[in-house]
């Protein structure tokens, strides 16, 4: 496998990723009475909807083909998705909890990635921009958590 495509190949599952958590965002704006937790949580979606497109225009440059989106490899990441049972009974900490475990494993992933010792300079600015933004989202869910528990 060549390098471009073995990084394609992480950008995308990447991407996917982003996608989850982008409709996992959505979806827990509109269930959630808070105000300030919705305008969080579409803030979020939306950061998730920018880093797709940032996600795309990178593996574009590497000559591959974005995925175009819902998660192929989303059974491991589901974590993220397993908000399901927890919107059904609308308790906002949990989701809060829940987007803690989606964001700490999506800083994981990214800093995987971002070690890889071969990726050029522009991706790895690109995603070293996005874990941060990642990073300061699980801290503001754990600020919230502690608001609203």
């Amino acid at each position: 496998m060549k390098y471009t495509e073995e990084m394609s190949t992480k950008l995308n599952e990447l991407l996917e990723k982003n996608y989850d958590a982008e409709k996992g965002y959505k979806k827990a704006a509109e269930i959630v009475d808070n105000s300030k937790l919705q305008q969080f949580f579409s803030q979020q979606a939306q950061n998730r909807y920018d880093f797709g497109h940032e996600l795309k225009a990178e593996i574009r440059n590497f000559g591959e083909t974005p995925d175009k989106g819902g998660s192929t490899t989303g059974s491991a990441h589901r974590t993220w998705m397993d908000i399901k049972s927890t919107f059904t009974s609308n308790d906002e900490e949990a989701i809060l909890n829940e987007v803690q475990t989606g964001e700490e494993a999506a800083v994981n992933e990214y800093d995987e990635i971002i070690n890889d010792t071969t990726l050029p300079p522009t991706t790895k600015k690109i995603l070293t921009q996005q874990r941060e933004s990642v990073r300061t989202a699980l801290q503001s869910a754990k600020n919230f958590e502690a608001v609203v528990s």
